[in-house]
Parts: C-alpha cells; sequence; structure tokens
C-alpha cells in the first residue's frame, strides 16, 4: 500500500502562554488535493511550517511521502510556496528559477523551467527583472519555484493572495492538472469559494484543534436540485428518483452538478413544464462559520 504524501500525528506547538497548536492529526493522500481552512490565528501556517521543518513541534510526528519529515530527501520531493516572500529584485525570473533547482540538487533542463514559467503565465518575462514585478507576478513566479524542481507534494500558503479573477482561475487549473498528475496537494486559503472548487477533502482547524474534516460530501451534504414543475408525471416522478415535494417544488438528490442537464431534459422529453431549476446545498462558508461560531460559544 502507498504511504501517504503527508502523514501528520498529534502535533503540538506552544508559544510562551499561547497553545497554536494543540495535537493536529491528518493526512494528504497521493494525487490529493487537501484544503486547510480556518479563522485568523486557527495555527494553519504554523502547522505548514512544522510539515516541513521551519518549526520544531513541540509534540508529535510528520511523514512526507512515506519518510520521516526531518529526512532531507523527502523535503526534496515537495515544492511550497509560503505566505511571505521576497525574490533578490535584481535577479530575473529565470535566475530565480535556476537559484532553486540548484538548492533542491534536482537537475531540470532550462527548457522545463521556461515550460514552467509558462504554466504560470510568465513565458514572455523570463527574463525581466524580479524588482519590476507586480505583486500578481510575483506571487505567479512563487507558483512557479513552488512547481519546477518536479515536486511529488506541493504545499500553498495563500497561493491567490495577490492575483486577480483570472490568475485564480490559473490557479485552479493548475492545481487540477496537478491532481491529474498523481501530485499531492495541501492548499492554504481564505477564498473558500477557491478551496470549494479544487479540494478533495478540507480539514478545518479552530484555536489549534481539527474541528472537523471530510470530503465536501461529508462535511456539506447531499447537494439537491429545486425544481419547479408543471404537469408531472408518474413516469417523470419515477425519473426523479427518491425525491420530496414541497409544492409545486420538487426536491431531488444528485451526485453531481454534471447530471443536470440531462435530468432536465429526461424531464421536458416527458412532457414536464420546465419552470425554475436552482442547485443547492449549505456552503462551505457557511459550514465553517457554523464550526467557528460553536466553538466561541463553547
Amino acid at each position: 500500500m502507498t504511504s501517504p504524501a503527508v502523514w501528520a500525528s498529534g502535533l503540538r506547538k506552544r508559544y510562551g502562554r499561547r497553545q497554536a497548536v494543540d495535537g493536529v492529526t491528518f493526512e494528504v493522500g497521493r494525487g490529493e488535493v487537501v484544503g486547510l481552512l480556518g479563522p485568523n490565528g486557527a495555527g494553519k501556517t504554523t502547522v505548514i511550517k512544522m510539515l516541513l521543518g521551519l518549526v520544531r513541534p513541540d509534540a508529535g510526528e510528520v511523514m512526507l511521502l512515506g519518510r520521516p519529515g526531518t529526512d532531507p530527501g523527502s523535503r526534496a520531493r515537495v515544492g511550497y510556496l509560503p505566505e511571505l516572500f521576497r525574490y533578490q529584485p535584481w535577479l530575473t525570473a529565470a535566475e530565480v528559477l535556476r537559484l532553486h533547482t540548484r538548492l533542491a540538487s534536482t537537475a531540470v533542463p532550462e527548457a522545463e523551467q521556461r515550460e514552467c514559467l509558462g504554466l504560470v503565465g510568465l513565458a514572455d518575462r523570463a527574463g525581466d527583472r524580479v524588482g519590476g514585478f507586480s505583486k500578481g507576478m510575483q506571487q505567479r513566479l512563487g507558483l512557479a519555484v513552488a512547481l519546477v524542481a518536479r515536486p511529488e507534494l506541493v504545499v500553498l500558503d495563500e497561493p491567490t493572495s495577490a492575483l486577480d479573477p483570472i490568475g485564480r482561475a490559473d490557479v485552479r487549473d493548475l492545481l487540477l492538472s496537478l491532481r491529474e498528475r498523481d501530485v499531492a496537494v495541501l492548499l492554504n486559503s481564505h477564498l473558500i469559494g477557491e478551496v470549494e472548487r479544487v479540494c478533495d477533502r478540507v480539514v478545518i482547524l479552530d484555536h489549534g484543534r481539527v474541528a472537523t474534516s471530510g470530503t465536501l460530501a461529508e462535511l456539506l451534504g447531499q447537494r439537491e436540485l429545486r425544481l419547479r414543475l408543471e404537469g408531472v408525471t408518474p413516469a417523470a416522478e419515477s425519473r426523479m428518483g427518491d425525491h420530496r415535494r414541497e409544492g409545486d417544488t420538487f426536491v431531488v438528490p444528485i451526485g453531481d452538478l454534471d447530471e443536470v442537464p440531462d435530468l432536465v431534459a429526461e424531464l421536458v422529453k416527458l412532457g414536464v413544464r420546465v419552470h425554475a431549476v436552482e442547485p443547492g446545498r449549505i456552503t462551505l462558508e457557511e459550514r465553517l462559520l457554523d464550526i467557528i461560531r460553536g466553538g466561541e460559544a463553547a
């Protein structure tokens, strides 16, 4: 059985009188995209730094890609984009990548490094000095640095913080392509909608502890489709399966939004008039707020 990309057990960290992380345990599987969520001060960045050996835990254990987290060989296969970073302003984008491949002791051909810049939309800026880059361009360069050494695990701390909507969409596509290549991703982001779009599972931290974790279906419940219909026949009711009725509205459980066009088309063929179609379930943001408010009340 393949070991997980990240295995963390009982991580604890105290700064003075404040318990920043208190017994955090979770996993990230190979080729899995996992979101790390929580309010400011929940311990997300401290957990990430403990995983990568940048902060020493007071207690707990970390395994990366099947090897102890303290093993330099395991860290060499991890790409990391920190929340706050700065590259030497006198270097060009290409020189920054060249430097980081040397630091990672990984031989990456120049053509592959240029391809990496192309993945993040900086192909035509490879020869430009970083000091002239906007915040968004520097964020893109940081993503390229995280990916250039062919990592098997990528840890991203607020990767879309300085990006415009187009840049955020590019990052979503990039994360999905990493998953297709069986690269594991641990994503810390305050943009909950982005997490909901790309993550297979979510770990929610609150006050340094794991408040809850699971797939989106487990955390948010079954997706539902609310259909306002007229002229529903027994055959149409049968096609909607295990549904419930609220007046002229039929609430149908669905597994994926891709099912919606086919269902509507089949109902129309059966003579049903469709007046409104509304997908729905609790959002990840609503779930997060429930957890945080519940913790505050406790």
